[in-house]
């Protein structure tokens, strides 16, 4: 699984991957965040509007069980690790 970061400058948001899940399929839009000083991956999930006017999620990655889940959320994570090792976050303040 090939994983490519990019990195983000706004709020709880560290940075969004791309997976390479096969040869030339891609998942895009998975979030990394630091929520209290912890990285969380959040896969991305489609909202809809239902009769009601409720709001629903479906995920748009489904796991056959629990496990497998937190599998890929600890590679993601150990990749991330590497990779913000490499790519340092550098803050930058405008001057007033």
């Amino acid at each position: 699984m090939n994983i490519h970061f990019r990195d983000v400058q706004t709020g709880s948001v560290e940075a969004r991957a791309v997976i390479e899940i096969a040869e030339g399929v891609f998942l895009n839009e998975i979030t990394l965040l630091n929520i209290d000083g912890e990285i969380v991956v959040e896969f991305p999930r489609k909202s809809f509007m239902g009769k009601t006017k409720r709001t629903f999620y479906i995920d748009i990655v489904s796991f056959e069980d629990n496990d497998k889940r937190i599998v890929w959320e600890l590679e993601i994570k150990k990749a991330y690790q590497e990779w913000r090792k490499n790519n340092k976050k550098v803050l930058v303040y405008e001057e007033k």
